[in-house]
């Protein structure tokens, strides 16, 4: 059983910037195995930034250079640093994590809104 909470979405004007936040609880082997992803009006969900099974990050080419993914593993808890926001960035953010057998969990999602 996994629960994951997102938090921090608002609204904000072009080029401000939020910080998300996904808290994981339940039976977790590895940070390594979550990310986001962000489904915008009308458009289907996409990846915005995740760890590797390695630890590594990849990210979307759309949010390259403003968008950092992080993490905090004594609280189980990953982060998404978003700078530079454009109108484009609006879409509900879910956060997601892959256990050991490939099932992906998502949280509720968090609204993000970039309007002047």
């Amino acid at each position: 059983q996994v629960q994951l909470v997102e938090s921090g979405g608002g609204l904000v004007q072009p080029r401000g910037s939020l910080r998300l936040s996904c808290a994981a609880s339940g039976r977790i082997y590895s940070t390594n195995g979550m990310g986001w992803y962000r489904q915008g009006p009308g458009k289907k969900r996409e990846l915005v930034a995740r760890f590797t099974v390695v630890g590594s990050t990849n990210y979307a080419d759309s949010v390259k250079g403003r968008f950092t993914i992080s993490r905090d593993n004594a609280k189980n808890t990953v982060y998404l640093q978003m700078d530079s926001l454009k109108l484009e960035d609006t879409a509900v953010y879910y956060c997601n994590l892959r256990d050991l057998y490939n099932y992906d969990y998502w949280g509720q999602g968090t609204q993000v809104t970039v309007s002047s």
